[in-house]
């Protein structure tokens, strides 16, 4: 059993298409002043249809994450430990990801970290990752 892939939706199309470029692009509201993640066809808290899709470098903070010693579901069996964090985007939104090319020990949060893009051609999509910068 492979891992499950993602599967963009019209509203998230420009998100995966940007990861497949090796770009990162979310979705900004001029009427907040701000980025919003995930995905939507709406601003939050005011509804505003003025969302526009921008790069950012993807660039951030380890907010928080888990040491996963058993495996989360039978596609991850193999991949233990698995590194599950919340990284606070340098943009602003928050991101759920995995860490890679770091040991569990010395992980914490507040570290710096940069993205890493995972090609999964046989599926054709890209995650994104995240590893200390």
């Amino acid at each position: 059993m492979g891992i499950p892939i993602p599967e963009p939706t019209p509203v998230s199309r420009p998100f995966w298409d940007g990861l497949a470029q090796h770009r990162i692009r979310v979705q900004y509201s001029p009427s907040l002043g701000r980025y919003v993640f995930y995905p939507r066809t709406l601003a939050p808290g005011t509804l505003a249809d003025d969302l526009q899709w921008r790069e950012i470098d993807g660039e951030g903070t380890l907010y928080t994450f888990t040491i996963a010693r058993r495996p989360t579901g039978p596609p991850w069996a193999d991949a233990l430990p698995q590194l599950l964090a919340v990284v606070q985007w340098d943009a602003g939104p928050k991101f759920s990801t995995e860490l890679v090319d770091v040991d569990p020990g010395d992980v914490h949060i507040g570290m710096r970290v940069e993205p890493v893009f995972y090609d999964l051609p046989e599926a054709g999509i890209t995650l994104l990752k995240y590893r200390p910068a």
